[in-house]
């Protein structure tokens, strides 16, 4: 379809005046912005965003600095367990479908329990590739995943951010107690 010549709305930018087409006093205004942030964010007050990790952590902060009580905070995954010990989810598929990241790749396999038909032989995240949108913990019907308020996770390759389905249980049995009710 070819757009009409009446469709189209010409616009010319405004004419500088002489001062504008110097440069300088933008410049200089650019510049005094850039002093002023420089100056307080020394001053500790309310433009210091600047976090001094390790020694200042972020669940010691005040909620309105950003503090792990706020409620929409999305830290490291973990799979959590049913009330006999086992693994909670029942391998739908909901999480990697609807993963943004493509970042959770599940293999289903025949439940040895009889309360469910599935479970998952293999659950993996790469917490590298996760943008940590909650949407896997918000589809799963069971409440198997969760996002956990620990952030601090470290890995030395690629291969150790992988997290398999022993480790996602293991960040569920340390952080288990850390949950709010």
């Amino acid at each position: 379809m070819a757009i009409r010549r009446e469709d189209v709305l010409l616009v010319k930018a405004p004419d500088m005046n002489r001062r504008e087409s110097v440069y300088l006093p933008e410049v200089f205004k650019g510049f005094g912005t850039t002093m002023r942030h420089f100056f307080t964010s020394f001053g500790g007050g309310k433009t210091s965003r600047t976090m001094q990790y390790p020694e200042q952590r972020r669940e010691h902060l005040p909620v309105e600095k950003g503090g792990l009580e706020a409620k929409n905070f999305r830290g490291v995954h973990r799979l959590n367990r049913d009330e006999k010990g086992r693994v909670k989810c029942v391998a739908c598929m909901m999480c990697p479908t609807i993963c943004p990241a493509k970042c959770i790749h599940i293999t289903a396999g025949e439940s040895p329990w009889d309360d469910r038909e599935k479970y998952p032989v293999k659950f993996e995240i790469d917490e590298l590739r996760c943008i940590y949108c909650g949407m896997c913990e918000e589809a799963c019907p069971v409440d198997a995943i969760e996002l956990t308020p620990e952030y601090d996770i470290v890995g030395l390759t690629r291969q150790e951010m992988i997290f398999d389905k022993e480790k996602l249980l293991h960040v569920y049995d340390v952080t288990i107690s850390k949950k709010p009710m």
